[in-house]
C-alpha cells in the first residue's frame, strides 16, 4: 500500500467525499506547487458511472452490452495556505469534465506533464489502492 503524505491524504479524503469510492477506477496526482505561501496540487480521477437501468433498446446497434462503460473524469484541485494570516485554511474542489476509456485518460495525463514541463511522473493510484487506504483510514 501506498504511503501518503498528510495533504495528499487530506487531497484524497476530499475527492472521496465528492466521488463514491467504489465507483473509483483510478487517480493520477501531480506534483504539488509551492508558490508565495501556499501550496496548489492536482489530480486526474475517472470513476466509473453509476449503475442505472438502461433505457428500452430502439434497435439492434443499441444493446446495452455493445456499449461500451466510460469512465467519468474529474478534476481534482486543492490550494493550502502554508503561510500568513490564513496559515492552515484548506478549499478543495472536483468538478466532473467529460467521460473517456482508460487509455484516453492516461494520454491526457501523460500531454499534461509534457506541458507543463513537470519532470516528475504523475502518481498513479488504483481504485482498490484508493478503497484500501480509506479502509485502513477508518480503522484508526
Amino acid at each position: 500500500m501506498m504511503l501518503l503524505t498528510e495533504t495528499r491524504e487530506r487531497f484524497l479524503l476530499a475527492i472521496a467525499a465528492h466521488v463514491p469510492v467504489e465507483q473509483i477506477a483510478e487517480i493520477h496526482f501531480f506534483q504539488p506547487i509551492r508558490q508565495g505561501g501556499v501550496e496548489s496540487g492536482v489530480a486526474v480521477v475517472a470513476a466509473w458511472p453509476a449503475v442505472v437501468n438502461d433505457p428500452p433498446v430502439r434497435d439492434e446497434s443499441d444493446k446495452p452490452e455493445e456499449r461500451e462503460a466510460r469512465p467519468v473524469v474529474y478534476t481534482a484541485r486543492y490550494r493550502l495556505t502554508l503561510k500568513g494570516p490564513d496559515r492552515g485554511k484548506w478549499e478543495a474542489s472536483v468538478v466532473a469534465e467529460a467521460d473517456a476509456p482508460l487509455i484516453t485518460v492516461d494520454a491526457v495525463v501523460r500531454g499534461v506533464q509534457r506541458r507543463s514541463g513537470d519532470a516528475d511522473v504523475a502518481t498513479r493510484m488504483e481504485g482498490d489502492d484508493v478503497r484500501a487506504i480509506l479502509e485502513a483510514k477508518a480503522k484508526t
